[in-house]
């Protein structure tokens, strides 16, 4: 299970883990991701997808429709 959002393509990045005495070590950082089902209206069907919460804001200002347009025309959906 790949830890990527459909939408935004959003993926884990790297970065360091900082200890109180100030060591470093290599740490990863996740994106908060949310298994969802979506109802897209103008196809009458449900869809399941892994967004990020950041995504889910997006989609409840914008509408699920215009999500999925925008994310064919960046080349993350197909």
């Amino acid at each position: 299970m790949s830890r990527v959002c459909d939408l935004t393509g959003k993926t884990s990045i790297g970065g360091n883990k900082v200890s109180f005495s100030n060591k470093k070590t290599k740490r990863k950082f996740n994106p908060n991701l949310k298994v969802k089902k979506f109802f897209i209206a103008d196809e009458d069907r449900w869809i399941t997808l892994k967004v990020s919460t950041s995504a889910l804001r997006t989609i409840n200002k914008k509408g699920i429709s215009a999500c999925l347009k925008e994310a064919k025309v960046n080349g993350l959906m197909k």
